[in-house]
């Protein structure tokens, strides 16, 4: 796209604060694995745009684009003139063809959404607008830009669409059951969308503490004369590797009905991708552009995904995820942990005097827990 269609689009105002652009990109380039290979497998789908266009007819879309338009404030050069400004700041550096109306809503609660398939509409709320400065709220504005870029509405429009189907067939024996089972799928790669909007938000804003804020506010309000990111982040470690695997089943448990990750994990989550290889690459100005999209094999994908799952696996300090890695690596320990019980699984040494041993005492050379350095190295 050439500077003369961007002011055409309104991107005619560029960032004052000189910032890299990415001429092209593909969303592609910053999606989580899980949720990039979802998106590439539904872009592949014969008659995707229909289908799913008819989808978005059964749900109020249109209905709610007139809420907005009747009952908040549109932004633009005359109303809140500065969020217009990043907005089309962002759209310009992640090169979004067409800038997305945005509306200020009435309401208390921090939150912004992207809404619709074919024309997205990005809405964020007056509780948001006061609790961030400016660069906290570049990366929020960059955040919804980049799930109109992947068109994640996609993602929501299904969800509504099965969420209500759910209720409705509640009464069919399994009906219900079949149906849940694919919101659950559905909300983890919504949870990964956001993990992938997250990047597109520091791409977008180019400050990394400034993306850390405004997660941290979001978790703890309007104090950050209270806060910390260090500690924030040291909170998201602890929240991994803490407890047992009691533990573990209730953290699935609190983030199988949530559609975003916690807060905490996000930002944890956030770092580690701001100081991966793969972001510097972009940075540098090596990405995936949109033309190849076509091109992209959905095969190459699902790999893409389950290598970076079966990495997260491998790396967690979880419990019950070293579990998992222990049985997949054949740890000779694991028979000892099991008759300990679930405080056998909270990752310390074994107490028995020798991994692997029966009651005899006779058995298996004791194997050494991995250090923490040796975890490290594992590390992408």
């Amino acid at each position: 796209m050439s500077d003369g269609d961007h002011e055409r689009n309104g991107h005619e105002k560029v960032p004052s604060r000189q910032r890299r652009r990415f001429p092209g990109i593909s969303s592609r380039a910053y999606e989580h694995p899980a949720d990039r290979s979802a998106l590439v497998a539904l872009r592949k789908l014969s008659g995707f745009d229909t289908v799913f266009k008819a989808l978005s007819g059964l749900l109020p879309e249109r209905s709610l684009r007139l809420l907005f338009l009747s009952d908040s404030v549109r932004v633009s050069d005359a109303q809140f003139a500065h969020l217009n400004d990043m907005l089309r700041d962002a759209c310009y550096i992640l090169d979004l063809e067409k800038v997305p109306p945005m509306y200020v809503n009435q309401d208390p609660q921090p939150n912004a959404m992207c809404i619709g398939l074919d024309d997205p509409i990005i809405v964020v709320t007056t509780g948001l607008v006061e609790l961030l400065d400016e660069e906290e709220m570049r990366s929020v504005i960059g955040h919804e830009v980049g799930h109109a870029l992947s068109g994640h509405a996609v993602y929501r429009t299904i969800l509504l669409f099965l969420t209500n189907l759910a209720v409705r067939v509640a009464w069919i024996p399994l009906g219900n059951l079949a149906i849940m089972a694919i919101v659950t799928a559905l909300r983890e790669w919504f949870r990964k969308s956001e993990l992938s909007a997250d990047r597109a938000g520091l791409l977008a804003g180019q400050d990394l503490q400034a993306s850390m804020r405004a997660l941290m506010k979001i978790a703890g309000g309007n104090h950050l004369h209270e806060m910390n990111v260090d500690a924030f982040l040291e909170q998201a470690e602890e929240y991994e590797a803490a407890g047992d695997l009691r533990d573990s089943v209730l953290k699935i448990l609190n983030v199988l009905p949530r559609t975003h990750p916690f807060t905490a994990v996000r930002a944890a989550e956030l770092k580690k991708w701001a100081e991966s290889r793969d972001h510097q690459r972009i940075m540098d100005g090596h990405y995936p552009r949109r033309e190849a999209d076509k091109d992209t094999s959905v095969s190459d994908s699902f790999r893409q995904s389950a290598a970076s799952y079966a990495g997260d696996v491998k790396n967690s300090k979880d419990p019950l995820m070293k579990l998992v890695s222990d049985i997949a690596g054949g740890a000779g320990d694991l028979g000892g942990r099991v008759r300990r019980g679930f405080g056998g699984f909270t990752g310390g040494a074994p107490k028995d005097g020798g991994a692997g041993a029966d009651s005899s005492g006779a058995g298996r050379a004791p194997r050494e827990d991995r250090s923490e350095d040796e975890d490290a190295d594992g590390r992408d």
